[in-house]
């Protein structure tokens, strides 16, 4: 099956002019990533930050390589823990927004 719009076009205007959707989606990468989803949550994150901040001006708050940021999220990408808490750090800031883990049973 062909896909008739690009995926990143796609999401890259639903997050433009839905911020629920924006804020949907961060919180859906961190998620999966807590509960051991690395792979998806490293995949929604790019998603995330291809649409809103981009690499190149995350990799300037972060002083990182855009390549090296775009490589840690890439599928054999393995961030390590302090660049990924400081990338996460930085999202939150610029979406406004403050995640809190909640244990649940």
């Amino acid at each position: 099956m062909v896909l008739t719009r690009d995926f990143k076009e796609t999401i890259r205007e639903r997050v433009e002019r839905d911020p629920a959707f924006r804020e949907a989606l961060l919180t859906e990468g961190i998620e999966c990533l807590l509960a051991g989803d690395i792979d998806t949550g490293k995949a929604v994150l790019r998603d995330y930050i291809n649409a809103t901040i981009g690499f190149h001006k995350l990799g300037g708050l972060t002083h990182k390589s855009p390549k090296s940021l775009m490589r840690m999220f890439g599928p054999g990408g393995n961030p390590q823990a302090h660049n990924l808490f400081e990338i996460i750090g930085q999202l939150q800031t610029r979406e406004g927004v403050q995640l809190k883990v909640q244990a649940v049973r």
